[in-house]
């Protein structure tokens, strides 16, 4: 199965819904081993087809936060999402479209994802008209490489040591003050420079040129722990904001590269990595590659991946087999019908035929209902006009197991019971009956069945 990864732009808030735009947007098509198929930059409708496209949400568009979870599910679940998390937003809470975590903090609590429902539904909406099916959306700052942990033991120098004039009688001068709370690690990252939803009113800025002047924002993600911030940041501010949000703790910086579109010459790559000294590289390759093991789908609730549901680009793609399937259709049932008609023609010519026959052998016959049936009783009549016994006659049966009995002793029948056209065998005791009496009788064209409880044989034409 192949997996496309797609890095989606920020939300410009500064434009209206009505005139949002997806510029060519950053890519990587990966097989089903992993391997790197395609990679660059392409319109939407231009992207390559794959069996599961997996959207890179922007940091700035995501609000992350740690949060107590009623235990509910499904639809209650849904609606008791925007109570936890409205204290914490801006806009309303029911504009927005919340995705919770599926693993729990140590402490109980869920991480929910805020976005803006209507930018959402634009960027799932579109994919989906171009053909995407199977959709999945990951917050971009859970791609990126977890920081160190930072083990930070700071003790009081003033409490530590005390001159041992002072010390007091039975009071350890050495004791340690207790060290401060470590400070969790921060990751930051450069994403790139800031790309407008609406080109075609707000004119990017070339790349070249924003990379050469001081005034070009960079999307920036922080990222602590399970939580993330994405700012768009000017580039001269870059490092202090990140100084400033970190709050002493130890930094990981990150400045993503190759990525399709940036800026090629050397001097613009130096100046997107001096943005953030002393960070490390990202390729775009292997940021795109993270997202494969990231767990955090934000296609939830209604917005959940349904692959089944037929919509009018699945029914534009599943068009040929489904008129090859009426197709079929069709043919079976224009066959079977005609099917039907030649056997039916074929019965009635049957019937035509058995009913002549009857009527040339016995031509008093008045009404004709059943040929083979009528046939059969007129030649049982004249077989006994002629004094040929039947078939089921108390002589022919006693014949015919005359003929079966075999090793059978014939002294050995007790008794001889002929009624309803049927003939009733008792044997005398202790007479041994084989087991190939009954294939004995049906040879000679009889047939046998005897009752378990009493031994007792009945014995019939078998036609």
């Amino acid at each position: 199965m192949s997996t496309l990864i797609v890095l989606m732009p920020p939300r410009d808030p500064a434009v209206h819904s009505q005139e949002w735009q997806l510029p060519e947007l950053p890519f990587v098509l990966l097989d089903k081993a992993g391997n790197t198929q395609r990679a660059g930059r392409s319109a939407l409708g231009l992207l390559p087809k794959a069996s599961t496209t997996i959207l890179l949400i922007a940091a700035r568009d995501l609000l992350m936060l740690a949060a107590t979870v009623p235990p509910l599910r499904g639809p209650r679940l849904r609606q008791a999402l925007p109570n936890v998390v409205e204290d914490h937003l801006i806009q309303d809470a029911q504009t927005c479209h919340l995705a919770l975590d599926p693993k729990r903090l140590a402490d109980g609590r869920q991480v929910v994802a805020a976005i803006d429902r209507g930018w959402f539904r634009f960027l799932l909406e579109g994919f989906t008209a171009a053909g995407h099916r199977n959709l999945r959306a990951v917050p971009v700052a859970r791609c990126l490489p977890a920081a160190q942990a930072m083990e930070v033991e700071v003790a009081h120098e003033a409490q530590a040591t005390e001159p041992a004039g002072r010390a007091e009688p039975g009071v350890a001068s050495d004791a340690a003050a207790p060290a401060t709370p470590a400070l969790e690690p921060v990751t930051a990252c450069v994403l790139g420079h800031v790309v407008a939803t609406a080109p075609a009113l707000l004119p990017s800025v070339a790349p070249e040129l924003a990379a050469a002047t001081s005034e070009a924002s960079l999307e920036l993600a922080i990222v602590r722990g399970v939580l993330a911030d994405g700012f768009a940041v000017p580039a001269a501010s870059v490092a202090a904001t990140v100084t400033a949000l970190a709050g002493g703790a130890l930094v990981s910086g990150y400045v993503l590269t190759n990525l399709p579109g940036e800026p090629a010459s050397a001097a613009a790559r130096a100046s997107l990595a001096s943005a953030l000294p002393g960070a490390q590289t990202l390729t775009f390759e292997a940021l795109a590659r993270r997202a494969l093991a990231c767990r955090f789908d934000l296609c939830q609730f209604e917005f959940a991946s349904q692959p089944w549901r037929l919509d009018r680009a699945t029914l534009r793609r599943l068009r040929v087999p489904i008129a090859l399937v009426a197709a079929s259709l069709v043919v079976a049932v224009v066959g079977a019908n005609i099917q039907w008609l030649m056997m039916a023609r074929q019965r009635d010519a049957i019937s035509a035929q058995m009913t002549e026959l009857l009527l040339n052998a016995f031509p008093k016959t008045t009404v004709v209902l059943d040929p083979a049936g009528q046939m059969a009783r007129q030649l049982q009549q004249l077989r006994l006009a002629a004094g040929e016994p039947s078939r089921d006659d108390f002589l022919a049966l006693s014949d015919g197991l005359a003929r079966s009995l075999g090793p059978v002793p014939a002294n050995g029948i007790a008794a001889l019971d002929y009624h309803d056209r049927r003939l009733d065998v008792t044997f005398k005791p202790g007479v041994n009956v084989d087991a190939d009496l009954a294939k004995r009788l049906a040879g000679n064209g009889l047939a046998g069945t005897m009752d378990a409880s009493s031994g007792k044989w009945t014995i019939r034409s078998a036609t």
